[in-house]
């Protein structure tokens, strides 16, 4: 058994990542201020403490094994107009981190980090040697924490495993998506099921895609959770790995708004909009660096399953 510290761990991916260590026999720690997470969210058998990670070595000793950091502010439109709070959250909190982490002689480090990194990319099937150009501050700071883990793995020996997310979506049991405001596409279909949205907006339907409209690799949380722990097991000493998490395929946003159609049994009007600017045709990942380093597959690939325990959650725990 070992003993993890999760920052972040009341958010959503955070929450199912806590959940799966605690099942495989873990001591876990949650370190959560509770801005965007929810005190709810932290699984039972969890030691709580409500706090911001620029506070991390009032917490971190060399009891902990390892580090794995999903406290982020993550809203690219308020990336936009209040960049100061990402560098300040993001950067600044990461690098507070890392001292903490150093100060205690706590040696590893798994990052939760994101696609945003590589900004509006020309190619359609991305892997880490993609060019990384963000063109927003959140997935700019993203890249920047990047940056800051490499070289504390040069100077310092730090293990660590950056994983940048494609579209995590489903639920885990108790832990589901509770985002507020709520961005992300397959939440929001659901809520013009339960009633809660009158219709979903379709943002451009003249993309070079089959049905014209944009295209999304989406990946099982619970399966981005079984990347974290694998992501422990491989991080070595002086290396800073960065993987891609997706299913290497993706579903049109037509194909989600079809399938949760035939999932909950509702209605759901759709309305075309505009596209909107930086939204590429297609955002597809390559696995590849992450079967071979990690030994990981997803295991949960078709947006059935994925839908259906999204509604699961979503229709057992609506306002």
């Amino acid at each position: 058994m070992s003993k993890y510290l999760v920052t972040g761990g009341a958010g959503y991916v955070g929450s199912v990542v806590a959940a799966h260590l605690l099942e495989a026999g873990h001591e876990v720690t949650v370190l959560d201020d509770l801005s965007t997470g929810f005190r709810v969210g932290v699984p039972e058998g969890a030691t709580f403490i409500e706090g911001r990670i620029q506070d991390a070595a009032r917490h971190l000793d060399p009891s902990y094994e390892a580090v794995l950091h999903f406290a982020a502010s993550s809203q690219v439109g308020e990336s936009v107009v209040n960049p100061g709070k990402y560098w300040e959250n993001n950067v600044g909190g990461t690098l507070a981190l890392l001292a903490a982490m150093r100060e205690a002689g706590v040696r590893k480090l798994v990052f939760s980090s994101t696609a945003a990194t590589y900004g509006e990319p020309t190619e359609g099937l991305l892997t880490e040697a993609s060019v990384t150009a963000p063109t927003n501050p959140y997935g700019a700071s993203k890249l920047a924490v990047d940056h800051m883990i490499a070289g504390e793995c040069v100077a310092h020996g730090l293990a660590a495993v950056s994983l940048r997310y494609f579209n995590v979506a489903g639920a885990y049991g108790e832990f589901g998506e509770r985002h507020t405001p709520e961005t992300h596409l397959i939440p929001l279909v659901l809520q013009v099921a339960l009633g809660e949205r009158e219709s979903i907006s379709v943002f451009g339907e003249d993309y070079p895609t089959p049905d014209g409209t944009c295209v999304r690799d989406y990946i099982h949380v619970a399966d981005l959770a079984e990347a974290h722990l694998a992501a422990l097991r491989a991080a070595t000493g002086g290396e800073h790995l960065i993987c891609n998490l997706g299913n290497g395929n993706g579903f049109s946003v037509r194909e989600v708004v079809e399938t949760v159609r035939k999932v909950t049994g509702r209605d759901i009007p759709e309305v075309v909009a505009p596209r909107r600017a930086g939204d590429p045709a297609m955002l597809v990942a390559s696995a590849r660096t992450a079967h071979e380093r990690l030994g990981w597959t997803p295991s949960r690939s078709d947006l059935t399953g994925i839908i259906t325990d999204a509604w699961n959650f979503a229709r057992t725990h609506s306002s």
